[in-house]
């Protein structure tokens, strides 16, 4: 049977969210690992982005909006989704943050970064939509957009993995040219497993998976490992992108 999972442990007044695969959630245990993978590009955007006035475009729950608003000096949340929309404006309060719901091509607000994460493999359009984007920006404003790397989400050999949220997912070259087509400077990023994920990525290749089937452990090993995964157990910066779990393009503007 499918198990559907719920957020726990809202603020009063605040709907819990579904996980329904389209987005993550915090405060879904089960999901703790993509939410650790997604927060720790969002904190280091947020160290970048100090004093700027910031859109957060496909902002989902919220939660990374208000990362960025611990720094910036404005922020808007910009989603689509009536429930997601909802939740965030209830839940991220700060006299610097605020939500709007549109969509991401209709929503026109002169900013110094645009933030857009792990969306631009969902849209039919990439390239007008970081038009869109390079339109909004003041003068050496800068976008930061992130994607997962093919090579390490889809089976080997796919040209696509099983997520049917995705539209076209990308190689470090593909994301490169399709960035530098609509910018003039591209800084590529790449993420990896660093710290205890370093570790068991290290451990899986010496056998982990046979050992904890045969041994029974399965489940308690995950049930403990999975809810302690940290940011800290990420590491953005240059690499083999071949290898990378995601991609972070700094793309600058004039």
């Amino acid at each position: 049977m499918e198990r559907h999972y719920l957020q726990e442990n809202q603020p009063p007044g605040v709907p819990p969210l579904p996980l329904t695969g389209e987005r993550t959630l915090p405060d879904v245990p089960e999901e703790n690992y993509w939410f650790r993978r997604h927060l720790v590009v969002y904190e280091s955007i947020a160290a970048r982005v100090v004093g700027k006035r910031v859109v957060d475009m496909a902002c989902g729950e919220g939660y990374g909006s208000d990362v960025l608003a611990h720094t910036a000096a404005s922020v808007v949340g910009v989603d689509a989704n009536p429930e997601a929309h909802d939740h965030a404006r209830l839940r991220y309060r700060r006299p610097n943050l605020r939500f709007e719901r549109d969509l991401v091509e209709g929503f026109a607000e002169p900013c110094d970064a645009i933030v857009f994460l792990q969306t631009i493999e969902h849209v039919q359009d990439p390239g007008a939509i970081l038009e869109h984007f390079k339109s909004m920006l003041a003068p050496g404003g800068v976008a930061y957009v992130s994607t997962p790397n093919l090579l390490t989400l889809a089976p080997p050999g796919a040209e696509k993995s099983d997520n049917p949220w995705h539209v076209k997912e990308y190689r470090a070259a593909e994301f490169r040219a399709l960035c530098e087509a609509h910018f003039q400077r591209v800084e590529l990023l790449g993420l990896f497993h660093a710290r205890k994920l370093r570790a068991h990525e290290l451990a899986i290749k010496l056998g982990w998976d046979r050992v904890h089937k045969r041994l029974g452990l399965t489940k308690p090993f995950y049930d403990r490992f999975t809810p302690a995964i940290a940011a800290s157990d990420f590491s953005l910066r240059d690499g083999d992108l071949d290898r990378a779990l995601d991609f972070l393009a700094v793309c600058r503007a004039p």
